[in-house]
């Protein structure tokens, strides 16, 4: 994957527009941070050292694309997977024009754009930015928010974690520091129902039936107000980044600061003039995702198959919706009419929990990836039901792996499976996964 090309100056983030002429288009995205870069490969630690990284992190972004085999891939991140129905129209039809015609939606509830041509970088930005999809240049790769999908709309929940998702993004952008965080370094907000608060966040935001809010960082807690979790979580992150530079490891996440330099939490959140009261770390909500169908009378939630929507469906689903949320279980959350969901299950999408699809999901695979052993979608379209979740895996590396307990399928070779480590043949693989998700 290309090195970032976010610059580190300390040049203030701009709103938002809901258009953008051609001369502002260029002077905020000039050609230099849209092209390719090659690959970084980390430097490796000697045993028992901390891992010491020179360079930024080499995951893409909406404006430095990596290539794949199948062209070039953006990922465009998306706090809390929100998406209003012209900006969903925005990407369905830069998928169209520009990519394969498909969108897809990752762990993190962001969106990636794949197939796309040598030259589109300009003009993907453009198509963006007019959308308001890319508010501060220099920022784009750090909004990884993925927050609550359901909050607000079905009872649940003890706060809004959708309006901490907006004011932390806008903090986030407002604060040229944070620039310098990782596209790997995650914040995870939860409306207290605990279904993102086990995602790996490396700042977690979690809501309490009291009112206030729970912040977790590194391995510290504290208790906070509700109105300032936002500005704790930015406060967090900006500790670690002060860690990080003492350190001089070039840390990309708290848990690979080495000994000795956890990042002072209570200091910086007592001299940002946040109220935290500092407590004994609690274990995290732990609570399902909610199953593809209705929420409340307002709203519904489908899974995309194997995590990519075509330009059509994602139109359907944007069709008479307020909003559009997408989650970090490859699904969409639509604050629609849930009468609605037969139209869109007749669009190929998965709106009931034992429809064909529910909980299987797959890495990019062949012919996409250079590094994939085997055509794992192919062979996830097949995937018998069960109650358990199934990931298909071309390689090692596991990509876009879900969290939580699931059945992991990974290719050791065109031929040959292992399913949760043991050696399947793929002619016998289908009956084995049937076994494995019902078990």
């Amino acid at each position: 994957m290309p090195v970032s090309i976010l610059s580190r100056a300390a040049a203030g983030p701009q709103s938002a527009p809901e258009s953008t002429g051609s001369h502002s288009v260029a002077a905020r995205f000039p050609v230099g941070m849209l092209a390719a870069m090659p690959p970084t490969p980390p430097t490796a630690p000697e045993p028992g050292e901390a891992r010491i990284r020179d360079r930024g992190d080499a995951c893409p972004g909406a404006l430095r694309l990596h290539p794949a085999d199948d062209g070039r891939l953006a990922r465009l991140r998306l706090p809390a997977g929100r998406l209003t129905p012209r900006q969903a129209e925005v990407l369905a039809g830069a998928a169209e024009s520009l990519g394969d015609g498909r969108i897809s939606v990752t762990s993190r509830g962001n969106a990636e754009l794949r197939g796309l041509g040598e030259g589109c970088g300009t003009e993907l930005a453009a198509l963006l930015d007019a959308a308001g999809l890319l508010p501060s240049p220099t920022h784009e790769r750090v909004r990884n928010i993925v927050a609550s999908p359901a909050a607000g709309l079905d009872g649940l929940g003890h706060g809004d974690a959708q309006l901490w998702a907006r004011e932390l993004d806008a903090a986030l952008c407002a604060e040229p520091r944070a620039a310098a965080l990782s596209g790997r370094f995650l914040f995870a907000l939860d409306d207290g129902r605990g279904d993102v608060a086990g995602l790996g966040g490396d700042v977690t935001l979690v809501a309490a039936p009291d009112g206030s809010a729970l912040l977790r960082a590194g391995g510290r807690a504290f208790r906070v107000g509700a109105d300032q979790a936002p500005a704790a979580a930015v406060t967090a992150a900006l500790a670690f980044l002060e860690a990080a530079e003492t350190a001089g490891t070039g840390a990309w996440r708290p848990r690979e600061l080495p000994a000795g330099h956890e990042p002072d939490w209570a200091g910086a959140l007592a001299r940002a003039a946040i109220g935290a009261e500092p407590v004994t770390p609690p274990s995290l909500p732990q609570g399902r995702p909610p199953a593809p169908g209705p929420l409340g009378g307002h709203a519904l939630h489908v899974l995309a198959p194997l995590g990519r929507l075509t330009a059509a469906q994602l139109r359907a689903l944007a069709d008479g919706a307020a909003e559009l949320r997408l989650t970090p279980w490859r699904g969409v959350v639509a604050v629609a009419d849930p009468a609605g969901l037969p139209a869109l299950e007749a669009h190929g999408l998965i709106t009931r929990p034992d429809a064909p699809g529910a909980g299987v999901t797959a890495c990019t695979g062949r012919p996409g990836c250079a590094k994939s052993l085997a055509d794992v979608r192919a062979d996830a379209l097949a995937a018998p039901p069960g109650p358990l979740p199934v990931h298909y895996s071309g390689c090692e590396r596991r990509c876009g792996h879900p969290h939580g307990t699931w059945i992991e399928v990974t290719a050791r070779d065109a031929d040959t499976y292992l399913l949760d480590g043991a050696p399947v043949p793929r002619t016998a693989l289908r009956e084995a996964v049937a076994a494995a998700r019902t078990r």
